[in-house]
């Protein structure tokens, strides 16, 4: 992933209360696999500070996962402090427009601890589905993860189909 613009308009998104939560949170490594066979299509190296700041970051994907009827995703994370109401809030924007919002809960995550969190992702019935040639570059990735209301962490990541 290479940084980009700030999506963020400059806004500082974390609370003064959350920046001890915030910078001691850290992605180890996200994957995703084909949720029939277990094969990883793709996979990420650690995201540390500057990837979960909200600067837009860009993501080379296989073009294969959007053939898959269901995509399982992993994300290894490490917490040095206590997250009471772990969440994630991911908003797929297409040409400036929100396309898709997901929610997934997690829940209580450990002082010290390190996590893997994989939830699978059923596809859109393939008359519904946009192509990878349309999505490629167009497509950014917003991901918030929040303790309760409180926000962690944003990453923004532009996806690019290959």
């Amino acid at each position: 992933m290479s940084k980009r613009r700030n999506l963020s308009s400059g806004v500082d998104f974390v609370s003064p209360a959350m920046r001890a939560l915030s910078e001691g949170f850290r992605i180890n490594f996200m994957n995703m696999r084909d949720a029939d066979s277990g094969e990883i299509l793709w996979e990420s190296g650690e995201w540390d500070s500057e990837k979960l700041s909200g600067d837009e970051h860009e993501a080379f994907i296989p073009a294969k996962v959007l053939d898959l009827r269901s995509v399982l995703r992993e994300i290894n994370f490490t917490s040095k402090e206590k997250i009471k109401e772990l969440r994630l809030e991911q908003r797929f924007i297409y040409k400036g427009e929100c396309i898709e919002n997901w929610v997934f809960h997690f829940g209580f995550v450990i002082k010290g601890s390190t996590n893997s969190w994989q939830h699978s992702v059923v596809a859109a019935p393939k008359e519904c589905m946009r192509t990878a040639e349309e999505l490629t570059g167009e497509t950014v990735v917003e991901t918030l993860f929040f303790d309760g209301k409180d926000v962690i962490s944003k990453n923004c990541v532009r996806i690019h189909y290959v």
